[in-house]
Order: C-alpha cells, then structure tokens, then sequence
C-alpha cells in the first residue's frame, strides 16, 4: 500500500514558541497520527516545526532541502534530499506530496501555491492568501486533516 504524503509550505522564519511554530507543531502531529508522511522543504520555520510534531507522534519526514548538503536539514528530517537547486526545489517539494498543507509564509510560499496549482495538487491553507481562489480553507490543523482525508481518501 503506497504511503499518503502531505507536502507543508509555509514561513522559514516562524520562530519555535511562535502561534505559526506551534500550528505547524500540532499540524505534523496530527498529519503522523493519521499515517501520512510529511514532505517539506526540510530546513526552519515551518518545516522544522512540521517535522518535530510529526516525528514526536512516530511519524516519517522528507525534507526536500535547496542546498547540495543533506546535513543542511532540520533535526526532525529522516530523509533529507539534497538538491543544490535553491529555491527552484519549491517545485520539487509540491511534486513530491499527494495533497499540500499551507501554513502563513511569503514569496516562497506564495510560489509553492502557483504550482500546486500548476500541477493540479489539492490545498488545504490555515491563512489566507489572495489571489487563490481555489485552496480550501481550515481554521485548525484538526479542520485541515479533516479535509486532507477528503482529498487522499477519493484518490
């Protein structure tokens, strides 16, 4: 049986202890629970947080890291994918999940939406972004594995 994995996207700058820190915290927890593998661009912030929840609750984590070291990736990352592509791996990131799970973030994020979008990849987001009109919006990390079910259980 194939393994569900949840590409997350979101800030590098969120800080541990942080409301968005501590989301994504609950959010990879949660996404481990349901048997999933989180996939992310495997360095701080969000990914970082993604990943710790994710491995404290027993769960498997790729990070899809923009450098050429693998050693680059967060302490929580079991399979850490060095790409030397910058941020060119934010494509590479998206490719790699089943469904994307969207936390606050910036320009890098808002490009990881363009190709999710691109790519036909479902998104559950916890913020809001303009100018995506077609993400599903959460209110919780609980709310956003409700839906991500949605998405992986139809496939």
């Amino acid at each position: 049986m194939k393994t569900i994995r949840i590409s997350c996207i979101g800030s590098g700058d969120a800080l541990p202890g942080s409301p968005q820190y501590e989301l994504a915290l609950e959010a990879g927890r949660l996404l481990a629970e349901a048997g999933w593998t989180v996939v992310c661009g495997g360095l701080r912030g969000v990914m970082e947080a993604v990943c710790k929840g994710a491995k404290e609750a027993g769960g498997s984590t790729v990070g899809i890291l923009p450098t050429s070291d693998p050693a680059d990736a967060n302490d929580w990352v079991d399979t850490p994918v060095a790409t030397g592509l910058g941020p060119m791996r934010n494509y590479l990131v998206i490719l790699n999940g089943d469904a994307v799970l969207a936390f606050e973030g910036g320009a890098g994020t808002r490009s990881e939406l363009a190709l999710s979008q691109k790519t036909g990849k479902e998104v559950v987001a916890l913020a809001r972004f303009s100018g995506f009109d077609e993400l599903i919006y959460a209110h919780s990390p609980a709310e956003a594995v409700m839906e991500l079910t949605k998405i992986v259980g139809a496939r």
